[in-house]
């Protein structure tokens, strides 16, 4: 598993053994981040269920500011902070400037205290729990940024998987559509 793109571009991320964590995919990421292209740069994201942290740090590798990272897994969480060094590396920045990995349950939505509002939202989380927790985790987006002006947000799911969440629009969805291939729907709060 590599970053698809940016500076870079090529990276190789470890992704633990077995399946407790399903990454997202170099083409599923390449897709959407050719989709929503101008949204990254000069962005701040949070990747929710992070895992290999490979939504945050592709984002990081095509010019988002900073962000941070949710896993709850304590493994997975340091395999995690080695692939953001080396792509911290690679895009000749520090590990600490604006960057986070939070160990962490993903459905309370955790932020950086004192951070501005993120400005992208990942959640790439198990496919057996979708069902339980996108309501938390929009909940959670509502409530935290209620007054601020809410980040997009980039769910995946597999194709013949649909949520619809209360005050939000689906603006696109990116990916085959293919009942269980991976697709990302891209949120934006109802007007």
């Amino acid at each position: 598993m590599r970053i698809s793109g940016g500076v870079a571009k090529g990276i190789s991320l470890q992704v633990p053994k077995g399946d407790a964590v399903r990454p997202a995919t170099d083409g599923m990421r390449q897709a959407l981040f050719s989709s929503v292209g101008e949204l990254v740069v000069g962005a701040r994201f949070l990747d929710l269920f992070a895992g290999s942290g490979a939504y945050g740090l592709e984002a990081l590798s095509r010019g988002a500011a900073g962000g941070a990272w949710v896993e709850q897994h304590r493994r997975t969480v340091d395999l995690l902070k080695l692939n953001v060094a080396a792509v911290c590396r690679s895009v000749g920045r520090s590990p600490q400037a604006d960057l986070q990995v939070m160990a962490a349950d993903a459905t309370t939505v955790p932020w950086p205290e004192g951070w501005a509002p993120p400005d992208l939202v990942f959640v790439d989380p198990p496919y057996p729990i979708i069902e339980a927790v996108w309501p938390k985790v929009f909940a959670q987006i509502e409530e935290r940024w209620s007054g601020a002006e809410a980040p997009w947000v980039l769910f995946e799911l597999p194709g013949g998987t649909e949520i619809e969440p209360a005050g939000w629009t689906c603006v696109r969805r990116v990916g085959r559509g293919k009942r269980q291939q991976p697709t990302v729907a891209i949120f934006k709060r109802a007007d």
